[in-house]
Protein backbone atom coordinates (compact mmCIF):
# COMPACT_ATOMS: atom_id res chain seq x y z
CA UNK A 1 0.00 0.00 0.00
CA UNK A 2 1.34 3.44 -0.93
CA UNK A 3 1.86 5.86 1.98
CA UNK A 4 -1.25 8.06 1.95
CA UNK A 5 -1.17 11.84 2.00
CA UNK A 6 -3.29 13.78 4.45
CA UNK A 7 -4.87 17.25 4.27
CA UNK A 8 -5.04 19.19 7.55
CA UNK A 9 -7.02 22.40 8.04
CA UNK A 10 -4.76 24.77 10.00
CA UNK A 11 -6.19 28.28 10.05
CA UNK A 12 -9.19 30.21 8.75
CA UNK A 13 -9.25 34.01 8.42
CA UNK A 14 -9.99 36.89 6.06
CA UNK A 15 -6.25 37.48 5.81
CA UNK A 16 -3.47 34.94 6.36
CA UNK A 17 0.19 35.86 6.67
CA UNK A 18 2.83 33.26 5.86
CA UNK A 19 6.43 32.73 4.85
CA UNK A 20 7.86 30.28 2.33
CA UNK A 21 11.30 29.28 3.61
CA UNK A 22 12.39 27.73 0.30
CA UNK A 23 11.08 28.41 -3.24
CA UNK A 24 7.54 27.20 -3.90
CA UNK A 25 5.80 27.01 -7.27
CA UNK A 26 2.21 28.12 -7.76
CA UNK A 27 0.57 25.03 -9.27
CA UNK A 28 -0.54 25.43 -12.87
CA UNK A 29 1.85 28.34 -13.52
CA UNK A 30 5.55 29.01 -13.92
CA UNK A 31 5.51 31.44 -10.97
CA UNK A 32 7.93 30.67 -8.14
CA UNK A 33 7.76 32.48 -4.79
CA UNK A 34 9.81 32.58 -1.59
CA UNK A 35 9.84 34.71 1.53
CA UNK A 36 6.96 36.50 3.22
CA UNK A 37 3.51 36.64 1.65
CA UNK A 38 -0.13 37.06 2.51
CA UNK A 39 -3.42 35.69 1.23
CA UNK A 40 -6.47 37.97 1.36
CA UNK A 41 -10.10 36.99 0.86
CA UNK A 42 -11.81 38.96 -1.89
CA UNK A 43 -15.54 39.83 -1.73
CA UNK A 44 -15.77 38.17 -5.15
CA UNK A 45 -14.81 34.87 -3.38
CA UNK A 46 -11.31 35.06 -4.85
CA UNK A 47 -7.92 34.64 -3.17
CA UNK A 48 -5.44 37.47 -3.63
CA UNK A 49 -1.79 36.53 -3.05
CA UNK A 50 0.80 39.22 -2.29
CA UNK A 51 4.57 38.66 -2.46
CA UNK A 52 6.60 41.85 -2.14
CA UNK A 53 5.21 44.01 -4.95
CA UNK A 54 3.63 41.15 -6.91
CA UNK A 55 -0.11 40.57 -6.71
CA UNK A 56 -1.89 37.49 -8.05
CA UNK A 57 -5.68 37.11 -8.02
CA UNK A 58 -6.92 33.53 -8.19
CA UNK A 59 -10.21 31.66 -8.41
CA UNK A 60 -10.66 28.23 -6.86
CA UNK A 61 -8.13 26.27 -4.87
CA UNK A 62 -4.54 27.55 -4.63
CA UNK A 63 -1.59 25.17 -4.26
CA UNK A 64 1.93 26.27 -3.38
CA UNK A 65 4.23 23.29 -3.95
CA UNK A 66 7.89 23.13 -2.86
CA UNK A 67 10.57 22.76 -5.47
CA UNK A 68 12.46 20.48 -3.06
CA UNK A 69 10.06 18.36 -1.02
CA UNK A 70 12.79 17.06 1.29
CA UNK A 71 13.84 20.44 2.66
CA UNK A 72 10.51 22.22 2.21
CA UNK A 73 8.90 24.14 5.04
CA UNK A 74 6.75 27.22 5.48
CA UNK A 75 5.49 29.34 8.38
CA UNK A 76 1.93 30.36 9.20
CA UNK A 77 1.55 33.28 11.59
CA UNK A 78 -1.03 33.74 14.37
CA UNK A 79 -2.40 30.20 14.32
CA UNK A 80 -5.03 29.74 17.03
CA UNK A 81 -4.44 26.71 19.25
CA UNK A 82 -6.66 25.35 22.03
CA UNK A 83 -9.77 26.72 20.33
CA UNK A 84 -12.46 27.42 22.97
CA UNK A 85 -10.29 26.01 25.75
CA UNK A 86 -9.23 28.05 28.77
CA UNK A 87 -5.65 28.19 27.45
CA UNK A 88 -6.58 29.31 23.89
CA UNK A 89 -3.78 31.37 22.34
CA UNK A 90 -2.04 32.22 19.08
CA UNK A 91 1.37 31.08 17.95
CA UNK A 92 3.49 31.06 14.82
CA UNK A 93 3.93 27.56 13.40
CA UNK A 94 6.16 25.86 10.84
CA UNK A 95 5.08 23.05 8.51
CA UNK A 96 6.49 20.61 5.97
CA UNK A 97 4.84 19.83 2.65
CA UNK A 98 2.34 21.66 0.44
CA UNK A 99 0.45 24.83 1.39
CA UNK A 100 -3.08 25.00 0.00
CA UNK A 101 -5.60 27.86 0.26
CA UNK A 102 -9.35 27.54 -0.27
CA UNK A 103 -12.30 29.85 0.28
CA UNK A 104 -15.10 28.73 2.60
CA UNK A 105 -17.61 30.48 4.84
CA UNK A 106 -16.51 33.95 3.73
CA UNK A 107 -12.84 33.43 4.61
CA UNK A 108 -9.64 31.70 3.50
CA UNK A 109 -8.60 28.38 5.01
CA UNK A 110 -4.94 27.32 4.97
CA UNK A 111 -4.47 23.59 4.49
CA UNK A 112 -1.26 21.58 4.86
CA UNK A 113 -0.84 18.47 2.68
CA UNK A 114 1.88 15.93 3.47
CA UNK A 115 2.48 12.16 3.86
CA UNK A 116 0.81 10.55 6.86
CA UNK A 117 4.11 9.47 8.46
CA UNK A 118 5.40 13.07 8.44
CA UNK A 119 2.09 14.16 9.95
CA UNK A 120 2.48 11.60 12.73
CA UNK A 121 5.85 12.94 13.79
CA UNK A 122 4.20 16.26 14.55
CA UNK A 123 1.09 14.78 16.17
CA UNK A 124 3.12 12.69 18.58
CA UNK A 125 5.13 15.76 19.60
CA UNK A 126 2.02 17.96 19.81
CA UNK A 127 -0.36 15.61 21.62
CA UNK A 128 2.22 14.81 24.29
CA UNK A 129 5.79 15.51 25.27
CA UNK A 130 8.37 14.35 22.76
CA UNK A 131 10.32 13.02 25.76
CA UNK A 132 7.67 10.43 26.61
CA UNK A 133 8.61 6.78 27.04
CA UNK A 134 9.26 4.86 23.82
CA UNK A 135 6.41 2.39 24.40
CA UNK A 136 3.88 5.20 24.95
CA UNK A 137 5.08 6.96 21.81
CA UNK A 138 4.81 3.75 19.79
CA UNK A 139 1.29 3.09 21.07
CA UNK A 140 0.26 6.63 20.18
CA UNK A 141 1.83 6.41 16.74
CA UNK A 142 -0.29 3.35 15.98
CA UNK A 143 -3.58 4.79 17.23
CA UNK A 144 -3.04 8.20 15.60
CA UNK A 145 -2.23 6.53 12.27
CA UNK A 146 -5.22 4.19 12.56
CA UNK A 147 -7.68 6.88 13.61
CA UNK A 148 -6.58 9.10 10.75
CA UNK A 149 -7.09 6.51 8.03
CA UNK A 150 -10.37 5.38 9.59
CA UNK A 151 -11.58 9.00 9.27
CA UNK A 152 -10.55 9.13 5.60
CA UNK A 153 -12.54 5.97 4.97
CA UNK A 154 -15.51 7.37 6.86
CA UNK A 155 -15.38 10.58 4.81
CA UNK A 156 -15.52 8.58 1.60
CA UNK A 157 -18.51 6.62 2.90
CA UNK A 158 -20.28 9.81 4.00
CA UNK A 159 -19.71 11.36 0.57
CA UNK A 160 -21.54 8.40 -0.95
CA UNK A 161 -24.38 8.44 1.60
CA UNK A 162 -24.50 12.07 2.76
CA UNK A 163 -28.31 12.17 2.77
CA UNK A 164 -28.55 9.49 5.47
CA UNK A 165 -26.15 10.88 8.08
CA UNK A 166 -27.62 12.85 10.96
CA UNK A 167 -25.73 14.15 14.01
CA UNK A 168 -28.66 16.02 15.60
CA UNK A 169 -31.85 14.65 17.13
CA UNK A 170 -34.31 17.37 18.09
CA UNK A 171 -37.85 17.46 19.45
CA UNK A 172 -39.77 20.10 21.37
CA UNK A 173 -38.45 18.72 24.66
CA UNK A 174 -35.03 17.38 23.70
CA UNK A 175 -31.91 18.41 21.80
CA UNK A 176 -29.19 15.78 21.30
CA UNK A 177 -26.18 16.15 19.03
CA UNK A 178 -22.67 14.87 18.72
CA UNK A 179 -19.55 16.34 17.16
CA UNK A 180 -17.19 14.33 15.03
CA UNK A 181 -14.75 14.41 12.15
CA UNK A 182 -17.46 14.84 9.50
CA UNK A 183 -17.78 18.49 10.55
CA UNK A 184 -14.87 19.12 8.12
CA UNK A 185 -15.89 18.97 4.48
CA UNK A 186 -12.86 20.30 2.61
CA UNK A 187 -9.95 18.59 4.36
CA UNK A 188 -9.34 15.33 6.17
CA UNK A 189 -8.79 16.58 9.73
CA UNK A 190 -8.31 19.84 11.60
CA UNK A 191 -5.20 20.76 13.59
CA UNK A 192 -6.82 21.22 16.98
CA UNK A 193 -8.17 18.99 19.76
CA UNK A 194 -11.42 18.47 17.83
CA UNK A 195 -9.37 15.98 15.78
CA UNK A 196 -5.73 15.52 16.80
CA UNK A 197 -3.40 18.27 17.93
CA UNK A 198 -1.10 19.11 15.02
CA UNK A 199 1.39 21.96 15.15
CA UNK A 200 3.62 21.11 12.23
CA UNK A 201 7.32 20.99 13.07
CA UNK A 202 6.92 23.79 15.62
CA UNK A 203 7.22 21.31 18.46
CA UNK A 204 10.76 19.95 18.37
CA UNK A 205 10.80 16.24 17.64
CA UNK A 206 13.34 13.91 19.21
CA UNK A 207 15.24 10.79 18.17
CA UNK A 208 12.80 8.83 20.37
CA UNK A 209 9.76 10.12 18.43
CA UNK A 210 11.46 9.26 15.14
CA UNK A 211 12.29 5.80 16.53
CA UNK A 212 8.69 5.23 17.62
CA UNK A 213 7.38 6.09 14.16
CA UNK A 214 10.07 4.06 12.40
CA UNK A 215 9.50 0.97 14.57
CA UNK A 216 5.73 1.10 13.97
CA UNK A 217 6.01 2.39 10.38
CA UNK A 218 2.82 1.53 8.50
CA UNK A 219 1.30 -0.37 11.45
CA UNK A 220 -2.46 -0.10 11.78
CA UNK A 221 -4.74 -1.30 14.55
CA UNK A 222 -7.26 -3.66 13.00
CA UNK A 223 -10.48 -5.36 14.05
CA UNK A 224 -10.78 -8.14 11.53
CA UNK A 225 -10.48 -6.42 8.14
CA UNK A 226 -11.53 -3.03 9.53
CA UNK A 227 -9.13 -0.21 10.42
CA UNK A 228 -9.95 0.71 14.00
CA UNK A 229 -11.46 4.09 14.77
CA UNK A 230 -8.87 4.34 17.55
CA UNK A 231 -10.09 7.11 19.85
CA UNK A 232 -8.16 8.57 22.77
CA UNK A 233 -8.59 11.16 25.50
CA UNK A 234 -6.48 12.64 28.28
CA UNK A 235 -7.92 10.80 31.29
CA UNK A 236 -10.79 8.30 31.41
CA UNK A 237 -11.31 8.79 35.16
CA UNK A 238 -10.87 5.07 35.89
CA UNK A 239 -13.33 3.54 33.39
CA UNK A 240 -13.49 3.97 29.63
CA UNK A 241 -16.71 4.76 27.76
CA UNK A 242 -18.51 3.02 24.89
CA UNK A 243 -18.22 4.72 21.51
CA UNK A 244 -21.95 4.88 20.77
CA UNK A 245 -22.67 6.76 23.98
CA UNK A 246 -20.66 9.75 22.74
CA UNK A 247 -21.11 9.63 18.96
CA UNK A 248 -23.36 8.00 16.39
CA UNK A 249 -25.25 4.85 17.45
CA UNK A 250 -22.71 2.43 15.99
CA UNK A 251 -21.16 -0.29 18.13
CA UNK A 252 -17.41 -0.94 17.86
CA UNK A 253 -16.47 -4.09 19.84
CA UNK A 254 -13.03 -2.63 20.60
CA UNK A 255 -14.40 0.68 22.00
CA UNK A 256 -16.16 -0.58 25.09
CA UNK A 257 -16.20 -0.15 28.85
CA UNK A 258 -12.86 -1.14 30.41
CA UNK A 259 -11.51 -0.82 33.93
CA UNK A 260 -8.33 1.26 33.64
CA UNK A 261 -6.33 -1.05 35.84
CA UNK A 262 -4.93 -4.57 35.91
CA UNK A 263 -7.42 -5.45 38.66
CA UNK A 264 -10.97 -4.42 39.54
CA UNK A 265 -11.13 -1.93 42.42
CA UNK A 266 -12.57 -3.46 45.57
CA UNK A 267 -15.64 -2.04 47.33
CA UNK A 268 -17.09 -0.66 44.08
CA UNK A 269 -20.02 -1.94 42.05
CA UNK A 270 -19.12 -0.78 38.59
CA UNK A 271 -22.51 -0.46 36.95
CA UNK A 272 -21.94 3.28 36.72
CA UNK A 273 -25.16 3.85 34.80
CA UNK A 274 -26.73 3.74 38.26
CA UNK A 275 -26.94 7.17 39.87
CA UNK A 276 -26.07 5.82 43.33
CA UNK A 277 -23.02 3.92 42.10
CA UNK A 278 -21.90 6.80 39.86
CA UNK A 279 -22.06 9.14 42.88
CA UNK A 280 -19.87 6.85 45.01
CA UNK A 281 -17.40 6.36 42.13
CA UNK A 282 -17.05 10.08 41.41
CA UNK A 283 -16.94 11.26 45.03
CA UNK A 284 -14.21 8.80 45.98
CA UNK A 285 -10.68 8.19 44.72
CA UNK A 286 -10.53 4.63 43.33
CA UNK A 287 -7.20 3.27 42.08
CA UNK A 288 -6.56 3.31 38.33
CA UNK A 289 -3.65 3.64 35.95
CA UNK A 290 -4.70 7.23 35.27
CA UNK A 291 -5.01 8.07 38.98
CA UNK A 292 -1.52 9.49 39.35
CA UNK A 293 0.24 12.61 40.58
CA UNK A 294 3.67 11.43 39.40
CA UNK A 295 5.09 14.49 37.65
CA UNK A 296 7.61 12.36 35.75
CA UNK A 297 4.67 10.52 34.19
CA UNK A 298 2.37 13.51 33.69
CA UNK A 299 5.01 15.55 31.90
CA UNK A 300 5.05 12.83 29.23
CA UNK A 301 1.42 13.52 28.33
CA UNK A 302 0.76 17.10 29.39
CA UNK A 303 2.38 19.89 27.42
CA UNK A 304 3.03 23.19 29.16
CA UNK A 305 -0.49 24.55 28.56
CA UNK A 306 -2.10 21.23 29.58
CA UNK A 307 -0.28 21.45 32.88
CA UNK A 308 -2.43 24.51 33.59
CA UNK A 309 -5.12 21.89 34.33
CA UNK A 310 -3.83 20.33 37.59
CA UNK A 311 -6.99 18.44 38.65
CA UNK A 312 -8.15 15.92 36.13
CA UNK A 313 -8.82 12.56 37.81
CA UNK A 314 -11.32 14.14 40.22
CA UNK A 315 -12.40 17.78 39.99
CA UNK A 316 -14.98 20.29 41.17
CA UNK A 317 -16.48 23.46 39.68
CA UNK A 318 -19.01 25.85 41.24
CA UNK A 319 -21.53 28.24 39.69
CA UNK A 320 -23.67 30.90 41.29
CA UNK A 321 -27.27 31.12 40.07
CA UNK A 322 -26.52 34.15 37.93
CA UNK A 323 -23.42 32.49 36.46
CA UNK A 324 -25.09 29.22 35.47
CA UNK A 325 -28.29 30.75 34.11
CA UNK A 326 -26.31 33.25 32.00
CA UNK A 327 -23.86 30.57 30.84
CA UNK A 328 -26.49 28.08 29.72
CA UNK A 329 -28.44 30.83 27.96
CA UNK A 330 -25.38 31.98 26.01
CA UNK A 331 -24.05 28.53 25.19
CA UNK A 332 -27.32 26.89 24.12
CA UNK A 333 -29.22 29.91 22.82
CA UNK A 334 -32.26 29.02 24.95
CA UNK A 335 -33.44 31.23 27.79
CA UNK A 336 -34.21 28.85 30.65
CA UNK A 337 -34.66 31.72 33.09
CA UNK A 338 -33.26 30.88 36.50
CA UNK A 339 -31.97 27.32 36.73
CA UNK A 340 -34.00 25.27 39.20
CA UNK A 341 -32.38 21.89 38.65
CA UNK A 342 -29.95 19.78 36.60
CA UNK A 343 -31.23 16.21 36.49
CA UNK A 344 -29.22 13.23 35.14
CA UNK A 345 -31.44 11.33 32.71
CA UNK A 346 -28.97 8.83 31.23
CA UNK A 347 -25.40 7.89 32.06
CA UNK A 348 -22.93 5.86 30.03
CA UNK A 349 -20.75 3.00 31.22
CA UNK A 350 -18.12 5.35 32.70
CA UNK A 351 -20.72 7.49 34.55
CA UNK A 352 -20.50 10.11 31.80
CA UNK A 353 -23.80 11.86 31.26
CA UNK A 354 -25.35 11.22 27.88
CA UNK A 355 -28.60 13.09 28.54
CA UNK A 356 -29.14 15.85 31.09
CA UNK A 357 -32.42 17.61 31.91
CA UNK A 358 -32.16 21.34 32.53
CA UNK A 359 -35.10 22.69 34.52
CA UNK A 360 -35.55 26.45 34.50
CA UNK A 361 -38.22 28.93 35.50
CA UNK A 362 -38.99 29.57 31.81
CA UNK A 363 -38.02 26.35 30.02
CA UNK A 364 -37.28 22.68 30.62
CA UNK A 365 -35.30 20.67 28.07
CA UNK A 366 -33.14 17.54 27.85
CA UNK A 367 -29.73 18.01 26.17
CA UNK A 368 -26.98 15.60 25.04
CA UNK A 369 -24.61 14.02 24.12
CA UNK A 370 -21.53 14.34 26.31
CA UNK A 371 -19.68 17.10 24.45
CA UNK A 372 -22.79 19.24 24.04
CA UNK A 373 -23.39 18.92 27.80
CA UNK A 374 -19.79 19.98 28.43
CA UNK A 375 -20.12 22.95 26.10
CA UNK A 376 -23.37 24.08 27.73
CA UNK A 377 -21.82 24.11 31.21
CA UNK A 378 -18.48 25.80 30.55
CA UNK A 379 -17.00 28.87 28.91
CA UNK A 380 -14.67 26.45 27.10
CA UNK A 381 -15.12 22.71 27.72
CA UNK A 382 -16.05 21.12 31.02
CA UNK A 383 -13.38 18.51 31.79
CA UNK A 384 -15.86 15.69 31.20
CA UNK A 385 -19.55 14.86 31.47
CA UNK A 386 -18.90 12.37 34.30
CA UNK A 387 -20.20 14.55 37.10
CA UNK A 388 -22.76 14.67 39.88
CA UNK A 389 -24.76 17.76 40.82
CA UNK A 390 -25.13 19.37 44.24
CA UNK A 391 -27.17 22.49 45.06
CA UNK A 392 -27.01 25.07 47.80
CA UNK A 393 -30.07 27.08 48.84
CA UNK A 394 -30.62 30.36 50.63
CA UNK A 395 -34.00 31.71 51.64
CA UNK A 396 -35.57 31.04 48.23
CA UNK A 397 -36.59 27.77 46.59
CA UNK A 398 -34.31 28.73 43.69
CA UNK A 399 -30.78 27.32 44.24
CA UNK A 400 -28.13 29.93 44.96
CA UNK A 401 -25.28 27.70 43.85
CA UNK A 402 -24.64 24.59 41.73
CA UNK A 403 -21.61 22.41 42.48
CA UNK A 404 -20.42 19.89 39.89
CA UNK A 405 -18.11 17.13 41.10
CA UNK A 406 -16.55 15.20 38.26
CA UNK A 407 -14.16 12.55 37.03
CA UNK A 408 -11.75 12.43 34.11
CA UNK A 409 -10.70 14.73 31.30
CA UNK A 410 -12.19 14.21 27.86
CA UNK A 411 -14.68 11.81 26.30
CA UNK A 412 -13.09 8.73 27.84
CA UNK A 413 -13.36 6.46 24.79
CA UNK A 414 -10.44 4.24 23.77
CA UNK A 415 -6.91 4.91 24.97
CA UNK A 416 -6.47 6.94 28.15
CA UNK A 417 -3.28 8.94 27.56
CA UNK A 418 -2.37 9.37 31.22
CA UNK A 419 -3.24 5.74 31.94
CA UNK A 420 -1.11 4.61 29.00
CA UNK A 421 1.79 6.75 30.25
CA UNK A 422 1.56 5.03 33.63
CA UNK A 423 1.45 1.62 31.94
CA UNK A 424 4.60 2.52 30.00
CA UNK A 425 6.35 3.55 33.21
CA UNK A 426 5.38 0.18 34.76
CA UNK A 427 7.07 -1.75 31.96
CA UNK A 428 4.16 -2.60 29.67
CA UNK A 429 5.17 -2.58 25.99
CA UNK A 430 3.13 -0.80 23.32
CA UNK A 431 1.35 -3.96 22.19
CA UNK A 432 0.19 -4.65 25.74
CA UNK A 433 -0.99 -1.04 26.08
CA UNK A 434 -2.98 -1.32 22.85
CA UNK A 435 -4.46 -4.69 23.85
CA UNK A 436 -5.57 -3.22 27.19
CA UNK A 437 -7.44 -0.28 25.65
CA UNK A 438 -8.56 -1.93 22.38
CA UNK A 439 -9.50 -5.57 23.10
CA UNK A 440 -9.74 -8.15 20.32
CA UNK A 441 -7.67 -6.06 17.91
CA UNK A 442 -4.50 -6.92 15.98
CA UNK A 443 -1.61 -5.04 14.39
CA UNK A 444 -0.98 -5.22 10.65
CA UNK A 445 1.76 -3.40 8.72
CA UNK A 446 0.16 -1.87 5.62
CA UNK A 447 3.25 -0.19 4.16
CA UNK A 448 6.99 -0.28 4.74
CA UNK A 449 9.95 2.08 4.68
CA UNK A 450 11.39 2.10 1.16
Amino acid sequence: MKIPEIAIGILSSKEIHFQLNIPYRLRGTDKVFAGKGKAIFSPANEIILFFDREKVTLNGNVYLEPLDSQSANFDLFDVVIGINFHWERKEDQRFKGILKFITENGAITAINILPVEDYLESVISSEMSATSSLELLKAHAVISRSWLLAQKQKSQQLDQHSDTYQSIHETEDEYVRWYDREDHEHFDVCADDHCQRYQGITKVSTPLVKQAIQETFGELLMFGDEICDARFSKCCGGVTEKFENNWEPVSHPYLVKLIDNDFQPVDYELDLTSETRAKKWIEENPPAFCNTTDKNVLVQVLNDYDQETPDFYRWKVEFTQSQISDLIHRKTGWDFGQIINLIPIERGESARLIRLKIVGTKLTKIIGKELYIRKALSESHLYSSAFIIEKEFGESEIPEKFILKGAGWGHGVGLCQIGAAVMGSKGYDYKQILTHYFPETSLIRKWKIK
